[in-house]
């Protein structure tokens, strides 16, 4: 099992991960990671920083798929790829509707087909075989219809490829979702993966890769795992509920929010919808302590470092092949690195 490490996005303004990616890299890290809201882009500050690493790969947790062409996403994966040697990583989602209709302004839609086509065409320009055309529901090059001219004409990317098969990660937790990356991807990034729970997921991923054809040998499952580092296990435990509470409480609609579906399919229905109306009625702290202490040992590494090392042999057994921690802590990095050996 590789060792990822996670960086996320920024809040109120930047902060210096540089102390932290240049330990991981010491200590053997396989790669890093960004992502983005609505706020901090994923691909600036993560090629500033893996600009100053020597072999660490890189990749994206997400690039929103709504926030970019397939072009556009196609041209930033080609440059970063050649100006890193190979190092990068290309992790798409599809992120939520709030943030898709109310951040970027775009429909929402439906999220398989949209992503279904967004891939098909990203790597059709890598692969570089021919210029490109494609006529979907939701893309259409050359574009056509209201307001074209007309004068689009299908293109191939000027600058060839480093890598026609780079490697290209979904995010996905429901079932759907989970199938097409298996499907389609070369890697499958989980949030909130339980690796008790794997049965959850195992059917999807078997529908995928059967549709695809293809084995699940080579298929990275890069689990996305919260890690914090501390002589008290319930400190750290309260450490992580917050943004168990925000994810599962505020992040989405009622009836509209994927991880409250993750949790509940968890067998946590009852604790999921308490989070969640506690947290959408403004009572976020009381949201946060609604979080079952169980279910933060299941998707996160909490406690002294002997424990976490300890509890990183369920995510090994249960065939996650790269552990991406979430953590800002120095300290927590290291019991990983000791952890994996």
């Amino acid at each position: 099992m590789k060792l990822g490490l996670h960086l996320g996005y920024w809040g109120a303004g930047p902060i210096d991960v540089m102390p932290l990616v240049q330990e991981a890299e010491r200590l053997g890290f396989d790669s890093i990671w960004s992502a983005e809201a609505y706020g901090s882009d994923a691909v600036s500050w993560l090629a500033w920083v893996a600009s100053r690493t020597e072999r660490l790969g890189f990749g994206t947790a997400i690039m929103q798929i709504p926030a970019r062409t397939p072009a556009a996403t196609a041209m930033t994966a080609i440059t970063l790829d050649h100006l890193s040697g190979g190092r990068f990583r290309l992790g798409l989602g599809m992120s939520g509707p709030q943030v898709v209709e109310g951040w970027h302004g775009v429909a929402y839609g439906k999220p398989l087909a949209r992503t279904r086509e967004y891939v098909e065409i990203v790597r059709a320009i890598l692969r570089r075989d021919r210029p490109v055309e494609h006529e979907g529901r939701y893309y259409r090059i050359p574009a056509q219809g209201p307001g074209s001219t007309g004068l689009g004409k299908p293109l191939r990317t000027i600058v060839h490829p480093l890598r026609p098969d780079l490697p290209i990660y979904l995010a996905a937790i429901g079932p759907k979702n989970v199938s097409l990356a298996a499907e389609i991807a070369d890697g499958w990034l989980p949030t909130f993966l339980s690796p008790e729970r794997m049965d959850v997921f195992r059917p999807s991923l078997a529908e995928g890769f059967s549709r695809a054809g293809k084995a699940p040998e080579g298929f990275d499952i890069a689990a996305m795992v919260p890690v914090f580092v501390g002589d008290d296990v319930q400190a750290c435990r309260d450490l992580v509920k917050p943004f168990l509470a925000l994810y599962v409480g505020g992040m989405g609609a009622r009836g509209r929010n994927f991880y409250n579906e993750l949790v509940k399919r968890y067998g946590y229905e009852e604790d999921a919808t308490r989070i969640q109306d506690l947290y959408l009625d403004g009572h976020k702290g009381e949201a946060a302590s609604a979080v079952p202490d169980t279910l933060v040992d299941e998707v996160a590494l909490v406690g002294p470092p002997e424990r976490i090392r300890d509890r990183m042999a369920a995510w090994r057994e249960a065939g996650v092949t790269t552990l991406i921690a979430t953590t800002l802590q120095i300290d927590a990095v290291r019991a990983l690195a000791e952890g994996a050996g």
